[in-house]
């Protein structure tokens, strides 16, 4: 999206005019959004994930943890079930996650082992 502004706009004391800070605004919501479309295209509702690491969640899942995507949000969040019973939103820039690989959702269904049937823990 490209705004094109045909008047100058006048300045405050801070040295921004409200317009230019408005645009800013206006151009990081749509970079986000952007973003999160992105997101919601490349982990869809039923993704398998593994959480490499969690950034400063005072409550992480732990390293290695594979989960589910349930769905991704407006802003790009990826809410997921994991595999040990617990629920939480990833945040990429964040937390370090990947797709699982091929091989390792074929070895999942050789193992029998589904979403559902994972080990849950908690109450």
């Amino acid at each position: 999206m490209k705004v094109v502004a045909f008047f100058i706009p006048s300045y405050r004391a801070e040295g921004k005019s409200d317009f230019r800070m408005e645009m800013q605004t206006m151009n990081e919501w749509e970079r986000l959004h952007q973003q999160a479309k992105r997101y919601q295209a490349e982990y869809p509702p039923g993704t398998r994930i593994m959480l490499l690491s969690m950034g400063r969640d005072p409550c992480p899942v732990e390293d290695q943890t594979r989960g589910t995507v349930k769905v991704v949000d407006d802003i790009g969040t990826l809410h997921c079930s994991f595999d040990n019973g617990r629920s939480l939103g990833v945040v990429p820039g964040e937390d370090s996650f990947r797709k699982l690989t091929e091989e390792e959702l074929a070895e999942e269904q050789e193992s029998g082992m589904t979403e559902d049937q994972g080990p849950v823990m908690g109450m």
